[in-house]
């Protein structure tokens, strides 16, 4: 596969419906170029996170705004982008969970950025005009 690129792509509403759907056709496309269980395992939750703050915060869980999702691959890496045109995330107002405290707390959610940060390898946000994009890239 060396040099060689593949890509798909995959348009929805922004709905918990539709996440059994997103997560299978990003694990399809991992399977495919041959990525072990955990990896695929860990891709899809990270896609799921992602996906999901799109639909509650980008979008405040309005069903009717669509999502675009591009999954490509080439010799070195595998990513994923999840496009939207809802409210922008902005990183550099992020800052990591006390896990201790949380849990402590019994808190939920509030998770999903740390979690996608920990199970891909890279992670990158921007706006460009009215479209955010969330790019998560596996290393293969």
């Amino acid at each position: 596969m060396a040099g060689t690129k593949q890509i798909q792509t995959l348009s929805v509403e922004a709905s918990t419906e539709h996440l059994a759907e997103v997560r299978d056709f990003v694990a399809a496309h991992a399977e495919k170029i041959g990525l072990s269980q955990k990896d695929i395992s860990e891709i899809r939750l990270a896609v799921d996170e992602a996906y999901t703050n799109i639909i509650k915060h980008a979008y405040k869980n309005s069903n009717s705004k669509k999502v675009n999702i591009e999954i490509g691959s080439d010799s070195n890496q595998l990513w994923i982008s999840l496009m939207d045109e809802g409210k922008g995330f902005d990183p550099s107002s992020y800052s990591e969970p006390d896990l201790i405290k949380r849990i402590k707390q019994k808190k939920r959610g509030g998770m999903g950025v740390y979690l996608i940060r920990k199970l891909m390898d890279q992670v990158q946000y921007t706006r460009k005009g009215q479209t955010n994009e969330i790019r998560m890239v596996k290393n293969l």
